[in-house]
């Protein structure tokens, strides 16, 4: 078995911006209305025209002109998507809801507050310019920013951006993920199991924890545990991948070639172990071409610290977006020990506000975690954290 020296263990923080210093933001493409949901804006989106374009209707009612209570004549009916006339003095146009205000009024009268008899409109209360119109630029003027670089769009920023009148928007490109799992021992799912094996569950967990941050998994592997089918895989996804991640072999045993191929191709050690418990012995580096290589451990709670703690970040500083982790603050609902000298990281279930424990405290009791919809950070300390206590936790859906 080879031996090395130990490793300091890497603040998360502190690992976290090595990560996010190393990677490079990734260049720009159009991106079309019906694909732009979950993709991250790469130039800022101007609004090519003020909106409303015209003064409309905030209500069904009457468009007047403001100075009196009528009564009017009713002289004109004006649907949404009409080109009104102008407004014939001193009566009204019955008006709906986004219709076109006609030159010459200057108000609306809710049909709520008007009494009508025999084509005659008399309002019920008093009326003042302005009112129930929705103004030129009220939503937005011409000129601009709507959605600023780094936005992820979500549905309705993308209704925003179809309302503008646009058909596609710059994005910044979807990075490119290589998934490779190491371990003779590993079969797929489906296959039965011999002695000694496991169904190899860590490829699903990381690449629709990356696909669903906005990756696009180019592929996913398993490489076999001999250092030249590990040099060869990583050569390869080195060649394909803005971001390679592989789980298991980066520890120091017989058959943990990861680290050994790593060097051999060129990529820099950023850090080999993190200050957490679980998901300690993280490995990750940076090719020469900004390339970003991360070693996550075998085990499945592990590797589900390093993803959400170290990966997802690298995605967002990928694409121009706050890197900083996504936290909600929740309380313990049972009491909790503190670690010393490193972070816990412990999936469990949020309902409410409150965090649940799962039993699943070991890193490979994935089963136990399957209900876990949060990650729970317990900070560092010497004590234990009472039920109640306060806690940051890291939504995982």
């Amino acid at each position: 078995m080879t031996t090395e020296l130990p490793h300091e263990r890497v603040p998360v923080d502190e690992a976290r911006a090595r990560v996010i210093a190393a990677v490079r933001l990734l260049d720009t493409e159009s991106v079309g209305l019906a694909e732009l949901a979950g993709r991250t804006v790469g130039e800022a989106v101007v609004a090519p025209h003020s909106l409303p374009t015209h003064a409309n209707s905030a209500m069904d009612g009457y468009a007047v002109e403001a100075g009196s209570a009528g009564p009017w004549p009713i002289s004109a009916q004006i649907l949404a998507g009409d080109n009104p006339a102008p407004l014939v003095p001193n009566s009204a146009a019955a008006i709906a809801t986004g219709g076109v205000l006609p030159d010459g009024a200057d108000a609306v009268v809710p049909i709520e507050r008007v009494e009508v008899v025999d084509g005659v409109v008399t309002a019920t209360e008093s009326i003042a310019s302005g009112d129930f119109v929705r103004h030129v630029g009220a939503d937005v003027q011409a000129g601009d920013v709507v959605l600023h670089p780094g936005t992820r769009l979500t549905p309705l920023a993308t209704s925003a951006v179809a309302g503008l009148g646009l058909t596609s928007v710059a994005c910044i490109r979807r990075p490119r993920v290589v998934v490779l799992t190491t371990g003779d021992e590993l079969v797929p799912p489906g296959v039965p199991l011999e002695r000694g094996q496991i169904h190899e569950s860590n490829s699903v967990l990381v690449g629709a924890t990356l696909a669903a941050a906005g990756c696009e998994i180019v592929r996913i592997a398993n490489v076999p545990d001999t250092a030249e089918a590990t040099r060869t895989a990583f050569a390869a996804a080195l060649a394909d991948a803005d971001l390679v991640v592989s789980t298991g072999g980066v520890s120091v045993g017989p058959r943990d070639h990861v680290k050994p191929a790593l060097h051999e191709l060129g990529v820099t050690e950023l850090f080999w172990r993190i200050a957490t418990q679980p998901g300690q012995p993280v490995w990750c580096g940076s090719a020469p071409d900004g390339t970003l290589v991360t070693g996550l451990p075998g085990n499945p709670l592990s590797c589900l610290v390093g993803l959400h703690l170290l990966l997802i970040p690298a995605v967002r500083a990928m694409t121009g977006s706050d890197p900083v982790p996504i936290t909600v603050r929740a309380e313990l609902a049972a009491p909790i020990a503190q670690l010393p000298a490193r972070l816990r990281a412990i999936p469990m279930l949020l309902q409410a506000g409150r965090l649940e424990e799962l039993g699943a405290g070991a890193s490979h009791q994935l089963s136990r975690a399957a209900r876990a919809n949060a990650l729970a950070l317990i900070p560092t300390g010497t004590g234990e954290l009472p039920a109640g206590t306060i806690v940051d936790a890291v939504p995982l859906a």
